[in-house]
């Protein structure tokens, strides 16, 4: 049995798909070129900033001083981009380059273009921030619900190459050789 387990393991480490798990296997912080990346954007938090930012605006804020007060409590890539965003508006730039560094991560482009939409027309950008905030925070959940239905999907495959082999030397062979023990030794022949 133990022979079984070594070999078991061994067969998954050399599977074609072994960048994944050698890269689960391996200590976080390590040089190995599968834990290099960038890190996730947390969507809730940036649905919150997004929050934060329209109770400014219907506070009455400027959205260049709006974005400079939610720059300090926005997550990373939409903190930056906020700042420099601020900034620019500050000192009277177009919106399209106040907003460019906001459009250039794909985390938070959508909200890029909500904002960028509400520049032009006119309508209440309290609004377009409050809706992408109510967006992100579907698209997150959506994300997060795919994640564990993969999840569930993943788990079945090392569950069934365990318990199928236990239950063939379990439930099926002892019963296989009880019968043919019954059979040889002049039961039915």
């Amino acid at each position: 049995m133990t022979i079984t387990l070594v070999l078991l393991a061994a067969a998954v480490l050399a599977l074609p798909p072994a960048v994944g798990v050698r890269a689960r296997l391996r200590v976080p912080g390590s040089n190995g070129s599968a834990s290099v990346g960038v890190a996730p954007t947390d969507h809730h938090a940036t649905a919150g900033a997004l929050d934060l930012l329209s109770a400014c605006l219907r506070g009455g804020l400027d959205i260049g001083s709006a974005s400079s007060a939610v720059s300090s409590v926005a997550p990373e890539p939409m903190a930056s981009a906020l700042r420099r965003a601020a900034q620019l508006l500050t000192l009277g730039a177009d919106p399209d380059a106040a907003w460019s560094a906001l459009s250039a991560h794909p985390d938070t482009e959508s909200v890029a273009r909500v904002i960028l939409r509400s520049a032009r027309s006119g309508t209440s950008m309290a609004d377009a921030t409050a809706e992408a905030a109510a967006d992100l925070r579907v698209r997150a959940d959506d994300a997060a619900a795919a994640a564990g239905e993969r999840a569930g999907v993943m788990v079945s495959g090392p569950l069934g190459l365990c318990f199928l082999p236990a239950f063939v030397c379990l439930g099926i062979v002892p019963v296989v050789i009880g019968l043919a023990g019954s059979v040889l030794n002049g039961g039915v022949m």
